[in-house]
């Protein structure tokens, strides 16, 4: 048999409800897999296994009458530790934030998580306030990537993917404020979606606004629509939250691509460099979406790089995060967020309402792109994972994150739907991901042409070593 480690949630589920095992066993089987690969991976900041084996013998019961207690009833999860969970410290990668403060309410994508039943293996590791396309920080140090130790997995959601893709639970809590999920994601080789801006209600607010957005990390577009039907839902706390979702994320998986308009940008117009292996991949993926029905068309997004802009609105988010801490504290903290902390404690109010300007004209460009192509294809990242440690590659140029992932941030601007799909390895082994974006509100056909590519044996989970 499979090992339970390498389950996906929807397969897991199946095994519960035929009786093949149980939620303790599954649980048990993925807190070694979190304990075996913590010393070379560093992706959690903590393990809660004496809770999660309480949840899951309390799941096991309830499978045992027959009376699942929700969607996830006995699924392992992990949540980044952005995200609050009730009767653990939310520390954020940060040594500024006080362990020992009150630690009793549940961020709203785990309280929906509870409700259903999931079982929390533990927080995973995040840079510092989730700032960079990374994952280091001062509080927890280097976290690794499972395909090379000495490479990053990514970030800021980095712990999360190599969780996942290690075998350490199914379905991962991530966020994205410029790429966060997709990003370790596609260096880990896994997929993630971050939904249309509000699909998933986020308390307490971010700091970086309506950039934020929190987002599902899997094996597989299935379980990434089980997960957002669960998350997926109205709380009171959040009120930039959308209404009700139309329907199942699940029941809409099925109907393939015939149809569908696709625009297939290799590199934005010239605008991105992309290593020849990555722009090979997703080039044989998207013919592959031609051969199943789709009208695809190489065209590019009418944009041109908005960095400066992402840039205003995320340093000025940054200045605000810390604007609290004494110059005690501030020494504490990573020196690049230092840096942009400081630069975006310059901006003028009208400096931040002109960076919001161009992402308004950005929003009508895609908008107006969409009313032609149902979906756009880039590559996720132009590269494949560099060195752990550094913020971008050396030698490349690039001084911030952002110069190395043009093809994420622009769609937190936007508030669009964006995925990544794993669709195979450069020489090295290392994953190399396509991204779908689809107009907001459109998660459901983002979703739906992921799945597609699974099943078609396009995208897979790339697994370490090749298991």
């Amino acid at each position: 048999m499979t090992e339970l480690t390498e389950l996906t949630a929807v397969e897991l589920l199946d095994g519960y409800r035929r009786g093949q095992f149980g939620p303790v066993e599954a649980t048990r089987a993925a807190l070694r897999r979190a304990e075996e690969i913590q010393p070379e991976l560093n992706a959690f900041v903590r393990i809660t296994a004496e809770e999660a084996l309480e949840q899951a013998r309390a799941a096991e019961e309830r499978w045992r009458r027959g009376e699942p207690g929700g969607l996830l009833d006995g699924v392992p999860v992990t949540v980044k530790d952005i995200l609050l969970l009730a009767g653990h410290p939310t520390l954020k990668g940060s040594l500024t934030v006080d362990p020992e403060g009150r630690w009793d309410e549940d961020a709203p994508s785990v309280a929906r998580l509870r409700e259903h039943g999931a079982v929390f293996l533990g927080k995973t590791t995040t840079p510092e306030f989730g700032w960079k396309g990374v994952t280091d920080s001062p509080l927890s140090g280097i976290t690794r990537n499972p395909h090379d130790p000495a490479r990053t997995p990514g970030g800021s959601s980095g712990g999360a993917a190599a969780a996942v893709v290690r075998g350490a639970g199914p379905l991962a809590l991530g966020t994205d404020g410029g790429g966060s999920v997709r990003i370790p994601a596609a260096f880990c080789g896994i997929f993630a979606l971050k939904p249309t801006y509000g699909r998933v209600p986020l308390y307490p607010a971010s700091a970086f606004g309506t950039l934020a957005h929190v987002g599902p990390m899997t094996l597989d577009a299935a379980d990434a629509a089980l997960l957002l039907d669960v998350i997926a839902r109205p709380d009171s706390r959040d009120w930039s939250a959308l209404g009700p979702a139309p329907g199942s994320f699940t029941e809409q998986l099925a109907g393939g691509v015939r149809g569908l308009r696709v625009a297939y940008s290799p590199s934005l117009g010239g605008q991105v460099a992309v290593q020849p292996a990555v722009a090979t991949a997703v080039r044989r993926a998207v013919e592959r979406l031609a051969q199943l029905g789709a009208y695809v068309e190489e065209t590019d997004p009418d944009f041109s790089e908005p960095v400066k802009a992402f840039h205003t609105l995320w340093f000025a988010g940054a200045a605000r995060v810390v604007q609290h801490l004494t110059r005690y504290q501030r020494e504490l903290l990573d020196p690049g967020l230092r840096e942009i902390c400081a630069e975006g404690a310059r901006y003028s109010a009208l400096d931040y309402l002109a960076a919001v300007d161009v992402r308004m004209d950005l929003g009508r460009r895609m908008g107006r792109f969409h009313d032609t192509y149902d979906l756009l294809v880039t590559p996720t990242l132009p590269i494949t994972a560099f060195e752990a440690g550094v913020e971008a590659p050396k030698g490349s140029g690039h001084r911030r994150w952002t110069g190395w992932t043009p093809f994420t941030y622009p769609f937190n601007m936007t508030q669009q739907p964006a995925a990544t799909v794993p669709v195979g390895t450069d020489a090295d082994g290392l994953p190399i991901g396509l991204q779908l974006v689809a107009a907001r509100h459109q998660d459901a056909l983002v979703l739906r042409a992921a799945h597609t590519l699974y099943e078609a044996g396009v995208a897979a989970p790339v697994r370490p070593g090749g298991s």
